[in-house]
């Protein structure tokens, strides 16, 4: 069976490239499915984790984001001119490869593919959650373009939504939904964090999604009680990237900013708490992460990722939305209770199996065949 990926870039070290690029590699690895993996926009950038040999890689190179910084209307010209190139190649690069099933990360190119694919069977794989747009802005012109990728939506053979309570908002627009959680990069290495370091580390992009400011607003109040605690953030770019660096050096309470890793998982397992911020989630990759590594996660309860992963009180803390001293007193909690730490950690590691390869591949291997049977 040959299936095709239809990405926007794999230039940055983030969760959904890593998930993609490792689903990639075990499908060809375990499942002798072909595989083909095309990017729209990753122009020169080397791709940030390793591809199996088997994998078919190509780039469309229309690279979108380039008129960016032009005037509206210039812009809006510019893009419809690269959405008719990516629509022509893409259609090309179809029939080059006629594969059995296209699957597509992106919501904003699923109408391209729609149009060009013909009869064959689409999913799309949802990696933002469905109610992002409340998150980041309500306005009309947001609506209408919202409504408008719905209506592409709906034509898709299957949407592939992360989490439970995603999917119930995907099912508002289709009936054709149903959960596969991510692959998970977990730890194999036998060895774990012992919880015994002072330090707590967060991974996320200095984004409003990930909402750090109101990470810092935690770690203000939790220096306070404890002083020779550190907080250790590996962020990766995001458009509060600037605002956020200036307020870290001002606030002297030992927090350090690294720059991302390949090596997150050995970054974990130098830490002993990791915290989730985030207003919303279509999975929390992090989470289950970190619990491979042995630690005790603390998160708010946002929509939706977080409560599908973590079991209150058992290998973390879910904490309501918006309750900043509650989240603290968590926090502290776990600086307070070395045994506690560590019993969270280890029931951790044994909830984090159930995001293994193992595990989620052969979901994903039963919605092939099921499309292909149709």
């Amino acid at each position: 069976m040959r299936i095709l990926y239809v990405c926007d870039a794999l230039a940055i070290y983030g969760g959904l490239e890593r998930v993609l690029v490792d689903k990639a590699n075990w499908l060809v690895e375990n499942g002798g499915y072909e595989v083909c993996l095309l990017t729209v926009n990753q122009g020169p950038h080397p791709i940030c984790f390793p591809l199996h040999p088997n994998v078919l890689y190509n780039d469309l190179n229309i690279r979108f984001h380039q008129y960016s910084h032009l005037p509206f209307w210039k812009r809006v010209i510019k893009k419809r001119q690269l959405y008719h190139l990516f629509r022509k190649r893409l259609a090309r690069k179809i029939r080059e490869e006629a594969p059995d099933i296209i699957i597509c990360t992106r919501l904003g190119y699923v109408r391209a593919i729609v149009q060009v694919k013909g009869v064959i069977p689409l999913v799309f794989e949802c990696h933002s959650s469905c109610l992002e747009s409340r998150f980041e802005g309500d306005s009309m012109l947001r609506r209408i373009f919202n409504w408008y990728l719905m209506l592409a939506v709906r034509k898709v053979e299957m949407v592939v939504a992360l989490t439970n309570g995603d999917a119930g908002e995907w099912r508002k627009q289709t009936s054709n939904v149903c959960v596969i959680p991510n692959v998970v990069h977990l730890n194999n290495s036998g060895s774990y964090s012992d919880c015994m370091a002072k330090s707590v580390i967060f991974v996320g992009r200095f984004s409003r999604q990930k909402d750090i400011s109101s990470l810092l607003h935690i770690w203000t109040h939790v220096y306070k009680s404890h002083p020779d605690w550190s907080l250790h953030i590996y962020g990766g770019y995001g458009e509060e990237q600037e605002m956020l660096f200036a307020e870290i050096k001002q606030m002297n309470a030992n927090i350090q900013v690294h720059e991302p890793t390949t090596d997150v998982i050995e970054k974990y397992k130098e830490n002993s708490i990791l915290l989730l911020t985030s207003r919303f989630e279509p999975f929390g990759l992090v989470l289950p992460e970190a619990m491979s590594c042995g630690l005790p996660v603390v998160a708010y309860d946002c929509p939706y990722g977080p409560a599908d992963i973590i079991t209150d009180g058992i290998d973390g803390f879910l904490v309501r939305e918006g309750r900043c001293e509650e989240f603290v007193n968590k926090v502290c909690l776990l600086m307070e209770d070395g045994d506690l730490r560590f019993k969270m950690g280890e029931a951790g590691v044994e909830s984090s199996r159930r995001y293994s390869e193992g595990c989620i591949m052969p979901l994903w291997q039963q919605l092939f065949n099921q499309l292909v049977k149709h």
